[in-house]
């Protein structure tokens, strides 16, 4: 039977701080905030000849990158049903909510492939981007994956893949 181990990577680089405001419904959402938010990754796999899992420099690295990029900027919801997003101006992003318009600054904002900014929706994202990362999930030995990502103490949500179960 393969010996089996779990590396969970969870550096100090491993966090952004970021504003947004989740979207309740067509009429409802919270105000502009931010939270400092926090990542952790949890990867299971059968370690190899060599005793190692994977060589996860590689993805400790694409995941630092990633929230140096969200860090410091707005979080805007590219697939949201209620709010309406216009990029063609190149000196604002227009984001309109009801009868709101809110203007930003196009390098301060991140526009992402979801459908809210929430901690279900950022997890997730980030799950399935290493899912299909031929170094993670592309990998045949790496047989689970758990993404959390944390808006502050206490409030953390696990985003979970497996390679016998559901994925992306």
């Amino acid at each position: 039977m393969p010996r089996t181990a779990t590396i969970d990577l969870f550096k100090e680089s491993m966090k952004f701080s970021a504003g947004h405001f989740t979207i309740f419904s067509a009429t409802e959402r919270e105000n502009l905030h931010g939270h400092n938010f926090t990542l952790r990754v949890r990867i299971t796999g059968v370690v190899d000849d060599n005793g190692m899992l994977f060589d996860y420099r590689a993805t400790k690295r694409r995941l630092i990158a990633l929230c140096a990029a969200w860090n410091e900027t707005l979080l805007l919801p590219e697939r949201s049903p209620h709010l309406r997003l216009d990029t063609s101006d190149p000196a604002e992003v227009r984001a309109r909510f009801g009868d709101e318009l809110l203007r930003f600054l196009p390098r301060d904002v991140t526009l992402l492939p979801v459908v809210n900014v929430t901690l279900e929706e950022l997890s997730r994202l980030i799950g399935e981007r290493l899912a299909v990362d031929p170094e993670v999930g592309g990998d045949p030995t790496i047989l689970a994956m758990v993404v959390e990502v944390a808006s502050g103490p206490g409030q953390r949500i696990a985003w979970r893949w497996s390679r016998a179960g559901e994925g992306p």
